[in-house]
């Protein structure tokens, strides 16, 4: 199953319009993620994403709520590299 899943903006390093991206934290698992869906987003904020792309922004309650769902069905674990 694909899940989009929330994660907050720790780093943004690319700024062009098309190519925007930057570090996004899932609870201590760090992913280079396309922020060109979420222009306005910045460091700190929370975002929905699905395939490597943020597809808009959320605050941190809801994203809280979220991931506690998650963890309750147990998707989480698709997050981790493997061998960790």
């Amino acid at each position: 199953m694909c899940l989009a899943i929330p994660g907050r903006i720790t780093e943004i390093r690319d700024h062009d319009p098309v190519t925007r991206s930057g570090t996004v934290d899932f609870g201590g698992v760090f992913k280079e993620v396309n922020l060109s869906f979420v222009p306005d987003a910045q460091p700190g904020d929370y975002v929905i994403v699905h395939a490597g792309f943020a597809l808009n922004t959320i605050d941190e309650a809801e994203a809280g709520k979220i991931l506690e769902y998650l963890d309750e069905i147990d998707e989480l674990g698709g997050l981790e590299e493997p061998g960790s």
